[in-house]
């Protein structure tokens, strides 16, 4: 981390004597007392966070330990890794030979009939009333 712990102290501190004085204006003395005191808990872990942002920025990058870095004489073997993926043009073959080789309609036709498959045909609704009487339901049942 970066600094030390009067770091968060001047911060907790700082955002007490803001807090405390904003909330004094318009608040009790007891009120504005706790706010104060949850602003400097609030802005004492805020500097935590800050210390350890700032800490990890500014820290030297550790030596990674690749082949650059080592010494002569030193072995290189397992310090890489090479990953191959494997080759799928096979695989979207299949697929696409799949699709092309699907059954067409008759034979769907065939083979829903030989299932037993039917189709539901449902009724078709027709309007037997008039708008007229239909506005005229309408009314009635709405009390108007």
């Amino acid at each position: 981390m970066f600094g030390n712990v009067r770091i968060n102290f001047l911060a907790g501190f700082i955002g007490l004597i803001i807090t405390f004085f904003v909330s004094f204006s318009s608040n009790l003395l007891s009120t504005s007392l706790f706010r104060a005191g949850a602003a400097f808990i609030i802005w004492f872990l805020l500097a935590f966070l800050l210390r350890y942002v700032l800490g990890s920025v500014l820290a030297s990058p550790p030596d990674k330990g690749g082949p650059e870095s080592l010494e002569e004489g030193q072995e290189t073997k397992g310090a890489q890794l090479d990953v191959i993926a494997p080759n799928d043009d096979e695989v979207l073959k299949d697929i696409l030979n799949y699709a092309q080789a699907e059954p067409n309609e008759e034979k769907k036709k065939q083979s829903a009939v030989e299932s037993g498959f039917e189709p539901l045909n449902p009724p078709k609704i027709v309007r037997t009333k008039d708008a007229e009487e239909l506005a005229q339901a309408v009314r009635h049942l709405s009390g108007k």
